[in-house]
């Protein structure tokens, strides 16, 4: 096979991924803000049709929305700084070769892959740290993961040689002052990655939320939307909506309101994502490569 029609199937193929990862999110966009008749009716397959935002109007005119937004947007920022304070000193430890009981200390992490204690334990553990209707029962179970801690290190182990930090000792330098001042501006990309990770499993958490918090104001966003979603799909199951118009009214609100959901969630997580694409492939594959 010649070069140029190798460049062809694989610009061929790399199209059609492209047209299957993007057209769900163009077409939810458009929807969103299309007549929910033309998207039943299949006449809006890919740009808006009979533009309304009164999908977004029903969403937003919950004044909890806002109040989720920012909870969440604490959540996340606290909770990966957390994750990246604990993952990071940790990973670093256990790739060095002269920690000792390295490798009783990867087991018993690699042991949390396979098995835990359950919700109930962990329910009965957060409850008696006194973290229930607070911030740290959504941050602080599940900070670190050993996935996590075994790519990181994984990383320092491929990109920190160990002559860097012999000069570096030799010196005079304390290994906090390797840490702080060597070793993390070198880890850019994977604490980008990891960080990353971290904030879209946490921007997107309700279910620990709806286990631990009990108080409405402490509520993420994606708690607040479910709310949304759930009232909004009982008043269409509801005999009493008003007659059939009112019916027919209901079902295209909660079209429109299920699309609209679904940006809101989404889209600041969208944005953020391209500012730190750049460092994915040479922070996963690098801390990726087996030892």
């Amino acid at each position: 096979m010649s070069d140029k029609t190798f460049e062809i199937l694989n610009n061929t193929f790399l199209t059609i991924i492209l047209i299957i990862v993007v057209y769900p999110l163009i077409f939810v966009l458009s929807a969103s803000i299309s007549d929910p008749q033309a998207v039943s009716s299949g006449k809006m397959w890919l740009w808006p049709v009979d533009i309304t935002f009164k999908g977004y109007e029903k969403v937003f005119a919950d004044s909890s929305i806002w109040r989720g937004y920012g909870n969440t947007i604490l959540y996340t920022i606290v909770g990966t700084a957390v994750h990246l304070f604990v993952l990071l000193p940790c990973a670093y430890a256990l790739s060095r070769k002269e920690l000792k009981g390295k490798k009783i200390i990867l087991w018993f992490i690699l042991f949390t892959m396979l098995f835990n204690g359950g919700l109930i334990p962990t329910y009965l553990v957060v409850k008696s740290l006194g973290m229930l209707d607070t911030m740290w029962a959504i941050v602080i179970p599940g900070v670190v993961g050993a996935w996590s801690i075994l790519v990181a290190r994984a990383f320092f182990q491929q990109s920190i040689p160990d002559q860097l930090v012999e000069a570096s000792k030799i010196d005079g330098a304390s290994d906090f002052y390797i840490f702080m001042r060597i070793v993390l501006p070198l880890s850019i990309p994977i604490i980008a990655v990891m960080a990353l990770f971290h904030a879209v499993n946490l921007w997107n958490q309700y279910f620990n939320a709806l286990i631990y918090l009990s108080d409405r104001d402490m509520y993420p966003l994606q708690l607040i939307l479910r709310e949304i979603l759930v009232v909004n799909q009982m008043q269409l199951n509801d005999p009493s909506g008003g007659g059939a118009e009112s019916l027919v009214e209901q079902v295209k609100t909660a079209g429109l309101i299920k699309y609209s959901v679904i940006i809101v969630s989404s889209l600041p997580l969208l944005i953020v994502y391209p500012f730190i694409q750049r460092f994915f492939v040479q922070g996963v594959l690098i801390g990726s490569i087996k030892e």
